[in-house]
């Protein structure tokens, strides 16, 4: 029965926040925000710009997003900020991209509800106390 409870794995909330920003925080900063910055110049003309700023500062708010924030992450520094600007981020990607994608079947937003559940998660946390926020 103790099988069941799972109480051979040890219950240590700051690692599970550790393990959580570095899911979320190196996902984002390798899979997709690096992505982004080697492929500046071909994304720029044409991406999303729900908040009508223009398609290249769209792109630099989202990198920044993608990149910084996601390394403050990955660093538990500023974990909360930098979990705020995600949370933002993936808002946007989330209710206003993923609108516009659905009116013509492109995809159905489910990653970026993810990350954002993530994001969520850990504003409300913070980083624990392995991150560089907790010592």
């Amino acid at each position: 029965m103790n099988f069941l409870r799972l109480s051979f794995l040890p219950v240590n909330v700051d690692a599970g926040l550790l393990l959580l920003r570095l899911w979320i925080g190196l996902s984002m900063l390798l899979i997709h925000g690096i992505d982004k910055v080697s492929h500046f110049s071909k994304l720029a003309p044409t991406f999303f710009d729900p908040l009508h700023v223009g398609h290249k500062v769209s792109l630099c708010l989202c990198i920044f997003a993608e990149v910084g924030a996601s390394a403050l992450i990955v660093l538990g520094l500023f974990t909360r900020l930098g979990a705020l600007i995600g949370a933002i981020n993936m808002s946007v990607a989330f209710f206003l991209y993923q609108k516009a994608a659905l009116t013509t079947g492109a995809t159905s937003g489910e990653l970026a509800f993810l990350y954002l559940a993530g994001y969520v998660t850990l504003l409300f946390t913070g980083g624990g106390r392995m991150a560089m926020d907790g010592k």
